[in-house]
C-alpha cells in the first residue's frame, strides 16, 4: 500500500486496515519460522505497510 493511498483513508478505516495488517504480518512471520516462503519479501512490505498506517494515525491523532 503506498502512502498516497494511505492518505485517502479515513480514521476508522486506517484501524481497521492496520488490524487487517497486523494479523497478516503475524501470519506471515508463524509460516515463515515453520516452512521458509517462495517469497520472503512479503514479510518486508507487510511490515513497512503497518508502518505507514501507524505513522499516519499517529499524525492524525497530533493533530
Amino acid at each position: 500500500m503506498k502512502q498516497s493511498e494511505v492518505k485517502e483513508l479515513s480514521v476508522e478505516d486506517l484501524k481497521n486496515k492496520l488490524a487487517e495488517y497486523k494479523k497478516q504480518f503475524g501470519d506471515l512471520k508463524l509460516a515463515h519460522s515453520v516452512t521458509p516462503l517462495e517469497n520472503p519479501l512479503q514479510i518486508r512490505k507487510t511490515r513497512r505497510t503497518v508502518a505507514r498506517l501507524a505513522t499516519e494515525l499517529t499524525k492524525r491523532d497530533n493533530q
